[in-house]
Parts: structure tokens; sequence; C-alpha cells
């Protein structure tokens, strides 16, 4: 079958590429030593540091974000440290598995799929530990896998009630860009960010942002790192920020990205993520009616602005859904992982998107949903679309 038009892509990761990035980035490479671009990558750190709210350092790697994961282990952590990990959903659970394999134990909360990561147990177990063997808290702020949000400030004042100086890790891959991040006023020492969300890139760039406290214990660390030191990033030579060649294109790309944000204004970015999510929100509560499908995530108050989870009931592959929606009628969804798998499927509202786009996604799907005879509520794409108007800036 011969498509035309474009695919809808509603993954959570990668996004859509503005033409404006995708143009940014079509230029020729360029001598990474050269004055001109050494301007621009100073430039772009010192931009990084504002958007991200700390005075300390950002570290870019030519990676996913999981380049983010291991870089920010071996700096701040030795091998036998300890970190404390509330296991929410999938990425936490493999998160904890990495820092293991790097030589760290890790003290793992168990929990439901269903809801965010509980404060008040990241309290108790730092309270009890009263030699202070946690050296970090593991926090996903939104876990992907599951549509949950964590309530970082939150989980900070726990660890404030606890008198404990653990560091406090944000995992911020699905939530940076979409939602406030103020890892400065949070009291955060390490925000993980990636390139292929909600800054609208392509994937190849894994972020860290770190704080004083975070920087300090790079330089104590015991971990073996070459390519992943913060310290060795930190010498004067430019390229030494990029551990070697830069990432050209992509850098030429992130600076577009970033003006583009700065032009929309935080405040509305975040807005608009969170106007297109309830009006997604409000299309699963419709479909919902009918009593096959519901949030996966069940307070409304911790479902992410990054994405909606969809659970189907037992027996119901939501695979065949998201294969539906994708083969049929050119809308893709993310697929369902971990213990959610054939459960879920996933509708990512990040990053480069717009009401008309979010309403045609809304459309296929439930085109997808019908043709697969799933049990829906009607009024499904309407909700949105009434939600959508009622809420219109004139």
């Amino acid at each position: 079958m011969v498509k035309r038009g474009r695919e809808f892509l509603h993954t959570p990761g990668p996004t859509n590429i503005p033409d404006r990035i995708l143009n940014a980035m079509h230029r020729p490479a360029m001598d990474f030593a050269s004055p001109v671009f050494a301007e621009m990558a100073a430039k772009l750190f010192e931009d990084l540091k504002d958007v991200f709210q700390t005075s300390s350092e950002v570290f870019l790697y030519t990676s996913s974000g999981h380049g983010g994961w291991e870089g920010t282990f071996v700096n701040c952590f030795s091998p036998g440290d300890t970190v404390l990990l509330p296991e929410i959903g999938r990425f936490g659970r493999v998160w904890g598995d990495m820092a293991e394999r790097l030589g760290l134990k890790v003290r793992r909360v168990p929990g439901s799929w269903r809801p965010p990561i509980a404060p008040a147990v990241i309290e108790d177990v730092l309270s009890k530990d009263k030699a202070h063997e946690i050296k970090g808290v593991l926090a996903v702020h939104v876990e992907t896998a599951t549509g949950a949000i964590s309530d970082m400030p939150a989980i900070r004042r726990a660890m404030d009630a606890a008198n404990h100086p653990a560091l406090l890790i944000c995992d911020a891959i699905a939530s940076f860009a979409c939602v406030p991040l103020p890892m400065r006023d949070w009291g955060i020492d390490v925000v993980i960010a990636a390139s292929q969300k909600g800054l609208m890139l392509p994937p190849g760039l894994g972020i860290c942002a770190v704080s004083e406290k975070a920087l300090a214990a790079s330089f104590e660390s015991r971990s073996q790192m070459e390519y992943f030191s913060w310290p060795q990033r930190l010498k004067t030579e430019s390229y030494s920020r990029f551990c070697g060649t830069a990432p050209e294109h992509l850098v030429f790309g992130l600076v577009e990205s970033l003006a583009m944000l700065r032009e929309e204004g935080w405040p509305q970015v975040f807005k608009r993520h969170t106007r297109l999510a309830t009006a997604v929100r409000k299309t699963v509560e419709a479909w919902g009616q009918a009593g096959a499908l519901e949030h996966n995530i069940v307070v409304p108050e911790a479902r992410a602005d990054s994405l909606t989870v969809v659970r189907t009931p037992e027996g119901m592959n939501a695979d065949i859904i998201r294969a539906t929606a994708r083969e049929t009628f050119s809308v893709a969804m993310g697929g369902s992982l971990g213990d959610l798998a054939g459960r879920v499927f996933r509708i990512g509202h990040m990053g480069d998107l717009n009401e008309p786009m979010v309403i045609g996604a809304l459309g296929g799907i439930e085109a997808a949903l019908r043709v697969c005879q799933v049990p829906i509520g009607q009024g499904g794409v309407g909700a949105a679309i009434d939600y959508l108007a009622e809420t219109a800036e004139s």
C-alpha cells in the first residue's frame, strides 16, 4: 500500500524535529577547533546553565540519555557506594541495573507501576540510615514506561526532613523542556536530560547539569573513567568539553532549539504542554467510559504532561492497537515495556506540537481502536476539541 501525507509521530521520543532545527543542521561541517565554533560552544554552555537554572556546570555527551546515566554514576560515586532507588517503572529498574554493573550497591524500594514515587518512603529509608551509607537518591521525574510524574520538590523536602547528605539525582530525560524543573530552587544535584524529547532534536546528546556539590564529588570519585569524566572536560582546550571531536551538527541544532524555546517563552512552553496533555487525557477518559480502557496512572495529578499511558484489559493486546494505528492510520505511538508488556499503549505529546497535530493523532488512534473492535465511549476526540476550543486564547 502506498501511503501519502506524513506520519503523525507521537512516540515519547524521538519527537518531531522542526524545520528550523533541520535547516540549522543542514550546513557543511566546520573546524571544531576554530574560534568561531569555540565561541559558539562556549556561549551554548553558558546558555544551558540558565536553562537548567544552575550556577555550576553542564556537560554534553555524544550519547543517548543512558550516557548521562553512566556519566553521573562514575562521577558522583565510587565502586561499593550505595544508592537508593524507588522503582516505579521500567526505566528506573534498568537505571538501577546499570548502577549495579558499574559496581554500586542499589537499595531498591519496589513499587507498583501505577503511582509516582512516594516521598515518605524515601524519608523513612534515609532516616534509618544513621551511618549515611546511602550516597545518592535516584529519582525518575517522568517514568516513560508508566506515564507518572513524581514530585521532585517533595522528594527534596523528604531528604531534608531526614537530615541526610545524599545527592539527589534526577532523570529528567522525559520531562526536561516540557515541565518546570528549576534545579537550584528544587535542590537537585544532577539533572540528566537528552536531546530527542522536549528539546526537539535528533537522538545523540546526553546532558548532565550538576550542582557544586555533585561537581566536587567528581574530583573524589574512585571510578575508572576517561570519556565520562567531568574534571577532564573542564580542561582549558575547547575540545575537552566534548572529549574530542564535537558533535557539531547536534550543537548547531541545540543552539537553534534554545532560540526557539526562548522565543516562545518558557512559561508558554510549559503551558502548551499542559494544555495539549489535558486534551489527550480528556479523550482517554471519554474512551474509557465503555470500561475497556483507562489511564495507567490512577491519581490525575501524577499524570505527566509529556505522555499519556493507556491501559487495556487483560487479554487485549495493546501492541495490536499500536500496530494498527501505525500501519493503517499513520499514527506512531510508543509500545509497552517491562511489566506492562502488551498491556498499554503510550501517546507522546512533547516537543514541537500544536492542537491540530494532537487532534489528528487522536482521530487516527480512535479509528484504530474501532478497527480492533475495542469498546470505547462516545465523544472521545470531541472531548479534546471541546476542551481546546473552550481554552483557546483569542
